[in-house]
């Protein structure tokens, strides 16, 4: 309830600007979000920009169904360019950055075991991101299936609608859950340590997430916005984040 509550605070501090640009962005973006926007503020203080986190699945389905945005930023590139493909972005997706899964849990957990972990009768309940909407959770389950694990474990999943919400259930619910990596690298998580409570999931059991943008309206605003995320002071930011840099 403490994330829920951060990112509902996030939004509506945002929304008071009555921003002149309005941008869609993947939940996992939110923990690098603020600093970007900071950054991207001072070479353009007299663009305001509204965000509106949320699925990847989700905004798309709000874009094509007449949402506001000027800008869309994926978690992977299968959202951008289904919006692309039905005419709804004026540029092709690109990739600004490329994320990557983490076993999290507030306890002390043995991550030396990898997936295998989760087999134990001490975890009986894991957060997962709605595979259908969430590619965080898409890849969650593609690595669990990879694994040869989902039969055992397919009765522990607690389903959150995205992936930061799934980082809210670890901390106030369930056991263990499947999360970014960029959300563990939060100042609000900084107390959580590699090893102890999160490790990596081994990037061959999923595929790469390659996190695609486009953009949606042709304005000086929106391009200038656009430009930022792939400059080199955004990619540093990322990168600070857990990103890896396309």
């Amino acid at each position: 309830m403490f994330f829920r509550f951060v990112f509902l605070s996030f939004l509506f501090s945002l929304s008071l600007f009555g921003g002149v640009l309005s941008v869609g962005v993947a939940a996992n973006v939110s923990y690098a979000f603020p600093k970007l926007l900071k950054e991207f503020n001072k070479l353009h203080p007299d663009i305001k920009v509204r965000v509106v986190l949320g699925s990847s699945g989700k905004l798309t389905a709000q874009i094509k169904n007449g949402a506001d945005f000027a800008l869309f930023m994926s978690a992977n590139m299968k959202y951008p360019q289904s919006l692309y493909k039905d005419g709804f972005a004026t540029t092709k997706p690109i990739v600004y950055a490329q994320g990557a899964l983490a076993l999290f849990s507030v306890k002390k957990l043995d991550f030396s075991k990898g997936l295998e972990l989760l087999k134990g009768s001490s975890i009986s309940t894991i957060a997962i991101a709605n595979p259908k909407t969430a590619p965080y959770g898409m890849a969650a389950m593609e690595a669990v299936k990879n694994a040869k694990l989902f039969s055992r474990l397919k009765r522990k999943f607690v389903y959150a609608e995205s992936i930061s919400q799934c980082v809210s259930y670890v901390v106030s619910a369930t056991d263990v859950g499947f999360v970014a990596k960029s959300s563990l690298f939060s100042p609000k998580m900084s107390r959580f340590k590699k090893g102890v409570n999160w490790v990596e999931v081994d990037e061959s059991l999923y595929t790469p997430i390659k996190q695609g943008m486009v953009l949606l309206k042709t304005s000086k605003e929106a391009k200038a916005f656009y430009d930022f995320i792939l400059s080199n002071k955004a990619k540093k930011i990322f990168g600070e984040f857990g990103y890896t840099l396309p």
